[in-house]
């Protein structure tokens, strides 16, 4: 009896002793909405200010503002408790030298080098050119019977990106690529010259005008391409930090641009979307009882071809891009004259030539629905803002990651409609200080800036608690992504 009653007073005391795990919120998407306010995000612009005034006026890659904004924002998230990695990348800076030059039948021609990253030898690559039978040459197939091996491949400059173009001449044993294109006022194609493409080149690839093209296809004999001028790298930084607490097989990725561009302090683009960012993760906390870990991303060089997010994920492993169930990115949110758009996860706005609906990965439709289902709520209504090349969840939609966001808008002229929908001025641009020494912290809309923050926190938090549900994205098991490479 009295071991008996001693295992008691013993399993009393642990019981006691031991705290049971504290509930999980009912709605952490609402709780985390409610903490987020225009004081605290003005905190942060402030000294994004600070640090532009200090530095020539901008904060753009490669330079010492850029640098201060990557430790100001590493610093706060430390001192919330975040352990955090600021890793660095090489990138392209411009290329120098060299006189890109065609010579078809002892005369030269000219030619833009496309492929910044590789150049011919010394003496330029001598071979006969040939056509597909389908000028785009956009598939091996597209080539029919005709052989091409040992041979400079010829396409027009339709159909699709200069990345497919190389990848099916290459299949097809072709060592140079020319693209005929002769662009107008609106420049290149769409989609010919994606962001970063040219990190996809391995082979030397140039662009010719028409009357080059009509000197090629006077002539059997073979040509002369030389591509020899030479690529500028330099190296900039990422800052990401991550939840120590929740399921990393279900990682909620949060990003926005760091770097402003050249000409601007960049408060709105993208101190903004920054400073979101940066309360939503010191509201969760590093620690949050939540059921799925969140990181917390800020990419460098943007404005520079998105090389930041696209480094950062073409250095995922296959098993930690699958991990990731969704990206969400917060880019220009105090527009002066503001806009209140999600990104077009459904496809029901006009859609992007660029971005076929076929490509969009399964569950942005739920985001986009998460994300106007709180500002809805919230008394304003929200409108598409089709899906672009040129931001930076377009490297993580490319690779199978279900993306969304908000913006306020930027260069976009606001329409009558939109502007009697929003107020604001119709027929002017959404941020009028758009990439200029004007976007300061004075000419934030402050009111904007409150709701499309407290509205990604709404959607942090939501997907923080749960990835499942009908606005839910595809479960870990189903996610294969190595193959969208």
């Amino acid at each position: 009896m009295r071991r008996w009653a001693t295992a008691v007073l013993v399993l009393a005391a642990l019981t006691a002793c031991s705290s049971p795990e504290p509930a999980r919120p009912a709605d952490l998407g609402r709780d985390l909405a409610a903490t987020i306010t225009a004081d605290g995000m003005y905190g942060h612009l402030r000294k994004l200010q600070e640090i532009a005034d200090a530095n020539h006026g901008n904060r753009a890659k490669g330079t010492a503002g850029f640098d201060s904004s990557v430790d100001y924002v590493a610093q706060f998230l430390r001192d919330k408790g975040f352990d955090v990695q600021t890793p660095e990348f090489e990138l392209l800076d411009g290329t120098q030298g060299g006189k890109p030059t065609l010579s078809i039948a002892g005369r030269d021609h000219h030619v833009d080098q496309a492929s910044l990253l590789k150049t011919t030898p010394p003496r330029g690559l001598t071979a006969i050119t040939l056509r597909p039978q389908k000028p785009a040459g956009c598939r091996a197939a597209d080539y029919g019977a005709r052989p091409v091996r040992g041979a400079i491949a010829v396409v027009d400059d339709t159909g699709c990106s200069v990345v497919d173009k190389q990848n099916a001449a290459v299949d097809r044993g072709a060592f140079g690529l020319l693209v005929v294109s002769a662009p107008g006022s609106g420049g290149s194609p769409a989609g010919l010259f994606p962001p970063g493409y040219y990190q996809q080149l391995s082979i030397p690839v140039g662009v010719i005008g028409t009357d080059a093209d009509a000197a090629l296809r006077r002539t059997d004999t073979p040509v002369r391409l030389v591509l020899d001028s030479k690529p500028v790298m330099t190296r900039s930084r990422n800052v990401v930090a991550q939840t120590k607490s929740g399921n990393t097989d279900n990682v909620v990725l949060v990003g926005a641009h760091l770097d402003s561009s050249a000409a601007s302090p960049g408060v709105n683009d993208n101190g903004s979307g920054v400073a979101a960012v940066l309360e939503i993760a010191a509201a969760l906390g590093p620690q949050p009882n939540a059921a799925n870990a969140v990181r917390f991303a800020f990419w460098g060089s943007e404005e520079n071809a998105l090389q930041g997010s696209a480094k950062y994920v073409q250095g995922l492993k296959p098993d930690e891009l699958d991990a990731i169930a969704l990206y969400l990115d917060f880019d220009m949110l105090g527009s002066q004259n503001p806009g209140y758009f999600t990104y077009d996860g459904d496809q029901t706005a006009q859609a992007n030539p660029a971005i076929p609906s076929r490509t969009v990965p399964d569950g942005s439709a739920g985001i986009e629905r998460t994300l106007a289902g709180y500002l809805n709520l919230a008394g304003v209504r929200p409108a598409d803002m089709p899906l672009s090349i040129n931001t930076d969840y377009h490297a993580f939609l490319a690779a199978g990651v279900p993306v969304g966001g908000l913006t306020a808008g930027s260069s976009q002229r606001k329409s009558q409609v939109q502007a009697r929908l929003w107020d604001g001025s119709a027929g002017a641009p959404f941020d009028p200080n758009y990439r200029t020494a004007r976007d300061t912290v004075d000419n934030i809309n402050r009111n904007a800036l409150s709701l499309l923050g407290s509205a990604a926190a709404f959607a942090v938090g939501t997907y923080a608690q749960s990835v499942e549900g009908v606005n839910g994205v595809p479960q870990r098991a189903d996610r294969h992504r190595g193959s969208h490479r």
